[in-house]
């Protein structure tokens, strides 16, 4: 041990050799939790040359910046993170670790619970430290998304969480935030790897990733056909947004598994969901539930997607999105 037991850690997201947005959201997450324990941020920084790029951390809030950078890190394998990150836990023993509800954070802190034995919760919508035990109570839709659950990791630590992209604002940058950036060497074997890397292939969908949209526009079964499915693309593209959909959309192969919103596909906290077609299995609402502002279209007025909506509009899915595409068309 080295006198850290304290620290408030979250895990660093890199792409590209940039700092992903998501790595400044988890400090300011962090941040709350680290003034209540009056204790470091740390923020853990592994990548391939990326050294650089760690002052970035240090001004969105972090206190210390644990740096790994190594050639072995320039693509993305879990098992290798894995490794490193089980490696810094057992050398500095933190009392926290935070990641992002991404591909990556999914990816890893399950594996990385497995293999400490710590608990872990995911998909966070809240994070607070209890006054008396300074244990962490995290706080994630449960039970379909109908209730809250408060919950506190038992074991020893670090307890775990992860939290969902876009559900906190990232911290004003303060250039003038000086902290420690602390280069590691861990072994040379953690760096082996069961996998091979093979290569990348980019989305080719309309907008950015779905959990980091703003404006999602959704079809489900209620589009009727792929055809149909294909004008939330256009509309989209006319207002700046993502498609989504729902999970029978995206099993009748109307879209990929990669825009699927709910609890088997993906977590998404947008400014505005829209909804097409959707009737609004529990599955589905529990994954879009914290949008800001819901709007539905449903011919059905029992449909259960209304009684979370903060529009609802009955009628013909398809007629509806026609009207508002050529409306959005006439616009100067």
């Amino acid at each position: 041990m080295s006198g850290t037991e304290n620290e408030v850690w979250t895990l660093a997201e890199v792409r590209d050799k940039e700092i992903h947005p998501v790595s400044k959201e988890l400090l300011a997450w962090g941040k709350k939790l680290s003034d209540s324990m009056d204790a470091p941020l740390a923020s853990i920084l592994m990548g391939h040359g990326v050294s650089s790029r760690a002052e970035e951390l240090i001004h969105a809030g972090a206190d210390k910046v644990y740096i790994i950078d190594s050639q072995s890190l320039e693509n993305f394998r879990c098992d290798i993170q894995v490794n490193l990150l089980e490696d810094l836990i057992r050398r500095f023993c933190p009392s926290i670790l935070i990641a992002s509800a991404t591909t990556q954070g999914r990816t890893v802190m399950p594996m990385l619970s497995a293999r400490i034995g710590c608990g872990l919760t995911a998909d966070c919508t809240e994070l607070s430290v209890d006054p008396v035990s300074q244990k962490l109570i995290q706080t994630r839709p449960a039970i379909g998304g109908n209730v809250m659950a408060d919950i506190k990791t038992r074991g020893h630590n670090p307890q775990m969480c992860t939290v969902r992209p876009k559900s906190k604002k990232i911290l004003p940058p303060d250039t003038s935030r000086r902290g420690e950036l602390i280069t590691v060497s861990p072994p040379a074997d953690l760096f082996a790897s069961a996998l091979t890397y093979l290569g990348f292939k980019p989305e080719t969908s309309v907008g950015l990733p779905i959990q980091e949209a703003e404006i999602i526009i959704s079809g489900g079964k209620g589009m009727k056909n792929a055809k149909n499915f294909a004008k939330l693309e256009e509309l989209a593209g006319l207002i700046g947004g993502t498609v989504g959909a729902s999970r029978m959309a995206v099993d009748l192969g109307w879209a990929p598994y990669s825009a699927q919103v709910g609890l088997s596909g993906k977590s998404v906290t947008p400014v505005v969901y829209m909804a097409f077609g959707i009737s609004g299995a529990v599955q589905h609402i529990a994954g879009m539930s914290g949008a800001e502002t819901i709007i539905a279209v449903n011919h059905d007025p029992e449909a259960p997607i209304f009684r979370v909506a903060d529009l609802s509009i009955q009628g013909d899915a398809m007629e509806i999105l026609d009207g508002l595409i050529d409306s959005l068309k006439k616009r100067p």
